[in-house]
């Protein structure tokens, strides 16, 4: 059964000899293991059961990430140096030190540098990257607490770094460049408004592919086990006693025992952090299904709605 504590030093030890450790970071809570070991990467596919098409985000520092990239375009560059540690994914060409099996395969591979103190510190006395997918069984609820981490995963794991509660909640956004075009493949933390700040116009390319090329990106994904609906507008469901409700902020005209706010002050920073919490909360309560309503497409809304949409997936006819 996983530890849960808050040792530098044990984790470092459990990494160093191939072990499972997951990890806090500013997003989600990761499931690290040495990316440079063939043997602990399989591990992480193992513990999650993650189908081994599915490819790994890698972790390092700032001043190490690039080290496993052969080339990093310009504009990559300056990303990384406006928003790294933060909730940003490069999609890079790998160098040969990254076995392919992080990378399912491919050429290249995801880097990020997170946003959280327990995990710099680690990262920073490490001599090799962390492969950290989310720690959790594959197409569930992502972990925001070394608790949900814990209820999943307790007989997989070796260790649970317990750094409290992820600030931002959702995935981190994944950009990649292809002919050096920078084109967002997964969105995330990072709005694409921040984004477009710092290098200008991006393209916006979401996958929703049963044979990903990023991470994060199957069409069933981040989804509760019980029945899930993605409604533009919550009359186009037929209201029943056994139902519980996601909105946005607004008041419905229903019990409020049946309706749960991302945050009555429309703050979509708010809404990001509290949505996975909120999804494991009703998958483990008495109601029956869970009714979502789209975000407003703008800021985090669109991630949140990406989530949900996926979360949703196997209830959606014709897609």
């Amino acid at each position: 059964m996983s530890k849960v504590g808050t040792s530098i030093d044990e984790a470092v030890e459990i990494l160093k000899r191939g072990g499972l450790v997951a990890i806090p970071t500013e997003t989600v809570y990761g499931l690290g293991a040495n990316a440079l070991n063939k043997s602990a990467v399989l591990k992480v596919f193992a513990a999650k059961k993650r189908p081994s098409f599915d490819p790994l985000i890698v972790h390092s520092t700032k001043d190490k990430i690039f080290n496993w990239a052969k080339t990093v375009p310009e504009k990559a560059r300056i990303l990384a140096d406006a928003i790294w540690p933060g909730p940003l994914t490069l999609i890079l060409t790998k160098t040969d030190d990254i076995p392919y099996e992080v990378t399912s395969g491919l050429d290249t591979v995801g880097l990020r540098v997170p946003n959280h103190p327990l995990a710099l510190q680690l990262l920073e006395r490490l001599d090799f990257p962390l492969s950290a997918p989310s720690a959790n069984p594959f197409a569930y609820i992502s972990p925001t607490t070394a608790q949900h981490v814990f209820d999943s995963l307790k007989d997989e794991i070796d260790y649970i770094l317990n750094g409290g509660e992820s600030q931002i909640g959702i995935e981190s956004t994944i950009i990649a460049f292809d002919k050096e075009i920078p084109t967002v493949y997964r969105l995330g933390g990072l709005s694409i408004e921040d984004i477009e700040k710092v290098i200008g116009h991006v393209q916006v390319q979401i996958n929703t592919s049963s044979n990903p090329k990023t991470p994060g990106s199957a069409k069933m994904h981040y989804a509760p086990l019980k029945p899930m609906f993605l409604v533009d507008d919550f009359s186009q469901i037929e209201d029943d006693a056994t139902t519980a409700y996601i909105t946005f902020h607004e008041n419905l005209d229903i019990e409020n025992q049946r309706q749960f706010s991302l945050s009555t002050k429309g703050d979509y920073y708010e809404a990001a952090a509290r949505l996975y919490a909120l999804l494991r909360e009703l998958d483990e309560s008495d109601f029956r299904r869970i009714v979502a309503k789209r975000l407003p497409e703008e800021s985090l809304g669109r991630a949140i709605n990406d989530r949900l949409q996926r979360a949703s997936a196997r209830y959606i006819k014709n897609d």
